[in-house]
């Protein structure tokens, strides 16, 4: 039972009334307790001591004069030091409650804060100065909680403000002294020097430009190993913060000795940010940079953030736990404090992934949107470890809020893509027939694309995301993609829109064959692009065999539109005789000889950009040419008329059919198309 609950059961009014064995209970229980209390008083603690046993005596016996005698008695009894004299109703009648006794010990003690609070010269530069500061500071704090119960009394009370006025001087100089033993610390101390059972004594996250110059400047050096604590502060240090730290928090002052401590602390986080390359930008500013400007920006949030989150921050709490843990009743006692160190800079890392997610979402600012998205995966678990209080739970779901946004962003991204293969406009065609730039670009972002799958199926699946569902690196838990994956049917959707768009470029030929050769190029590439990657296994074998045939198809086409009316010059219709007249013979070889030079002629200059291709068409043309023209050049030397002057007639020997099939699709030197 606490001193106050023994003093409000004097004064309580209830029935039935208390018996007087119980009441000389309460009594020898309030002097064991006083008693002890005594001993830890200074000096004088027995007028106070004193007028609180007065009080006592007079609220329990206000009604009975002789429990009143019989509690003085008890009191005397248990310590002569408790003698009736000083007791006696004179001593109560001309100080009731020890008042003059505390303001004698106020007298006293505003001496000692005053010379502390006026001195120009840091307290705790003198460890004299810091344990009498310290000291008087537990003496007063004391003194306030001794005579609180008896806060009702009007001088009392009064004695009481003007005590609570005196600690607050001493608070305000106790709060410049904390920023100062922090400030010393910072200075004495190398605040880069990291320990960890990984790490040297030596090790540190930063280095300096030691080039002879007064101001050295660290730089970062590259981090491998996050398994460090960085020793911010000496213990020394350490040790004087908490002290103060203890006083202001028994004081009240909890609060501003965290603002205190938070500010100091947290320009030491921004330094080191600004150490490892990170600018301060708003989201706005984030907005106008230029790309290039962007990704090297990215490339240095994630180094920081993974130092941030890995080393920096669990650093803090650290440090914070070590000056705060304990100072109150409360068991979060280092949480506001380490809030306060770490808020400004946890804004800022999440204020740049904020900018990255809600900026532009042009297809080529995939990759390094997926580098912040993954970055934030990764980091989640760090964020709901480090600040899992309660003071710092809204930076966690801030954290999930931004790495959900950021997937927002890379299905935007996928949507505008598809909105460019849409719009990409049918106007010139490509020269020769050779391979379309959109074909070209898509299929090599796709390619790229898909080595990030595992995260991009995450990202579409159901359009939520939930880190659970992301699988490990190890290559066991490495899922298959389902060809009815949400990213599959992504992925599958735009090779539709590139067909349907190509496919609508193509009626911009006005020759058959070379709209068939325009379709036969860019479906061979997609097929080879898609083939040996990732994309292809993304797709499926089915998709691949049936996009195999497309080409197929078109090749047959190529020949159908181009070489049919061709060979058709070629046929000799078989009347029963082995002969034919001259003239129709003669006709069909010259018409042969004028189309099959205007065919050479033109489609030498188309593109056909894969050898292996070109190849394919040269040996089928050569399968079809050759032997239909030998078999016509054969019985038109039968022909006797003809084959006297054979060499008026004749402009192409085998030899030469070959040749000029050879030149067929090498495009001309301006021609672009080919393959990359």
């Amino acid at each position: 039972m606490d001193l106050t609950t023994k003093l409000s059961f004097g004064g309580a009014v209830s029935t039935p009334k208390p018996s007087l064995h119980h009441m000389l209970l309460i009594v020898s229980s309030i002097c064991v307790d006083s008693f002890i209390d005594y001993k830890k008083m200074a000096e004088n603690g027995e007028e106070k001591l004193l007028a609180v046993a007065r009080h006592i005596a007079k609220t329990l016996g206000h009604n009975n004069h002789n429990m009143a005698d019989d509690i003085l008695q008890i009191f005397s009894n248990f310590d002569g030091r408790f003698s009736k004299e000083k007791l006696s109703d004179e001593g109560v009648e001309n100080d009731p409650m020890g008042c003059a006794a505390l303001e004698k010990t106020l007298n006293s003690l505003e001496l000692r804060i005053s010379r502390h609070v006026c001195s120009d010269k840091p307290i705790w530069s003198n460890s004299v100065d810091s344990a009498s500061f310290l000291a008087v500071i537990d003496e007063l704090i004391a003194t306030v909680d001794d005579f609180s119960p008896l806060a009702n009394d009007e001088d009392i009370g009064a004695c009481l403000l003007r005590a609570e006025d005196m600690l607050q001087q001493a608070m305000f100089r106790a709060e410049d002294e904390f920023r100062f033993i922090m400030e010393q610390g910072s200075e004495a101390y190398d605040v880069t020097r990291c320990s960890g059972e990984s790490t040297r004594n030596d090790d540190s996250l930063f280095d300096s430009d030691d080039d002879g110059e007064e101001d050295l400047i660290p730089v970062a050096k590259a981090v491998n190993n996050y398994d460090v604590v960085i020793e911010a502060l000496p213990p020394r240090t350490v040790s004087c913060l908490r002290e103060v730290a203890q006083r202001m928090a028994a004081a009240g002052f909890g609060k501003e000795c965290s603002h205190v401590y938070g500010g100091c602390r947290r320009e030491f986080l921004e330094e080191s940010l600004s150490r490892l390359g990170l600018q301060k930008l708003s989201i706005s500013e984030v907005h106008k940079l230029s790309w290039q400007e962007l990704e090297d920006e990215i490339e240095r949030w994630v180094k920081a953030s993974n130092v941030a989150l890995k080393i920096l921050f669990p650093s803090e709490r650290r440090l914070c736990d070590r000056v705060f843990s304990g100072l109150s009743s409360s068991a979060a006692a280092a949480d506001l404090p380490f809030m306060e160190v770490c808020r400004g800079s946890v804004i800022q890392l999440l204020n740049f992934a904020d900018a990255v997610a809600i900026g532009n979402r042009s297809p080529e600012r995939l990759f390094r949107v997926l580098d912040v998205f993954e970055t934030m995966r990764d980091l989640i678990p760090e964020f709901e470890s480090v600040f899992s209080d309660q003071y710092c739970m809204f930076l966690v779901n801030e954290a999930v809020t931004i790495w959900k946004r950021l997937g927002e962003a890379i299905r935007g991204i996928f949507v505008e893509l598809e909105n460019l293969i849409s719009r990409d406009p049918v106007k010139a065609a490509v020269p020769g027939g050779g391979l379309h730039p959109i074909t070209r670009y898509v299929m090599n972002y796709l390619r790229a694309v898909c080595r990030s799958r595992q995260t991009l199926e995450i990202v579409f699946q159901d359009n939520e995301l939930s880190l659970e569902d992301y699988p490990k690196n190890k290559p066991e838990d490495r899922f298959q993609l389902q060809t009815n994956s949400p990213f599959s049917v992504q992925i599958g959707w735009i090779m539709d829109l590139l067909e349907r768009n190509l496919e609508a470029k193509s009626k911009i030929y006005k020759d058959p064959a070379l709209c068939s050769v325009f379709m036969m190029n860019n479906g061979r590439y997609i097929v080879q692009k898609a083939k040996d990657s990732e994309l292809g296994t993304l797709l499926g074998d089915d998709w691949l065999r049936k996009h195999t045939a497309k080409v197929r198809q078109c090749h047959v086409s190529y020949q159908r539109s181009s070489w049919s009316k061709l060979l058709g010059y070629l046929k000799v219709e078989n009347n029963g005789s082995m002969t034919m007249a001259a003239k129709p013979m003669k006709e069909k070889l010259k018409l042969f000889n004028l189309h099959f030079e205007e065919i050479c002629r033109v489609q030498s200059q188309w593109l056909v950009f894969d050898e292996q291709l070109r190849e394919e068409i040269r040996i089928s043309l050569e399968k079809i040419v050759l032997p239909a023209y030998a078999s016509f050049i054969g019985r038109f030397h039968n022909v006797p008329e003809l084959s006297k002057h054979a060499d008026r007639y004749v402009k192409f020997g085998m030899e030469d059919i070959e040749a000029r099939l050879n030149d067929l699709f090498r495009g001309s030197s301006g021609s672009s198309g080919g393959r990359k």
